[in-house]
């Protein structure tokens, strides 16, 4: 959309006329501070993945998409990186794309750190929201016990510590604003 505005405001020389091209298919995204590995997909509002794209390179990222071309409905681009997810949101209607910037949305991950026997976890929750806790010790046969679970509401800055009893393999996994995210302990 910037690229787009900057292109319109480039071929306007009087402000009280601007020109715009209605004849473009393309919308265009951009994202600031992206790394390597981050992963951007386009989902509709069911979760299916229609588009996905491994980010190769560090810093601002700019694409263009013919977002006209997809059935009438609900959308959303995600940009999954290290510590957050962000979501923007768009319906296509009659081919045409209405970005709706005020339901943009920050998802913040919650963060895991071992040392030795203790496992530090932290998570910013900015509205609060709650942080389900699952921990699982993986038995002699293969399977998850679980050796603890606790929800944690009404914090903006969720911090606890665990003391792992035993050496072994832990599978945590938390929930939070719908999503579910799980990280893999090798003791």
């Amino acid at each position: 959309m910037l690229a787009m505005s900057a292109t319109v405001m480039g071929f306007s020389n009087n402000l009280n006329n601007p020109i715009i091209n209605k004849e473009a298919k393309k919308s265009a995204i951009t994202f600031i501070n992206v790394k390597k590995g981050n992963v951007l997909t386009i989902k509709d509002i069911y979760g299916t993945k229609l588009y996905k794209e491994m980010i190769d390179h560090s810093g601002i990222y700019t694409k263009g998409f013919d977002l006209s071309a997809l059935p009438n409905g609900d959308y959303f681009f995600e940009m999954n990186k290290d510590l957050e997810i962000n979501t923007i949101p768009f319906t296509v209607f009659s081919n045409d794309v209405i970005f709706k910037e005020e339901n943009e949305s920050k998802i913040f991950k919650p963060v895991t750190r071992v040392e030795n026997d203790l496992v530090f976890v932290s998570k910013l929750a900015l509205d609060n929201e709650s942080l389900n806790i699952r921990i699982f010790y993986k038995t002699e046969n293969e399977g998850f016990e679980l050796v603890h679970s606790e929800v944690i509401e009404e914090n903006k800055t969720i911090n606890r510590i665990f003391k792992l009893s035993e050496k072994g393999n832990y599978k945590i996994v938390y929930h939070s604003q719908g999503r579910e995210f799980t990280e893999n302990i090798n003791n």
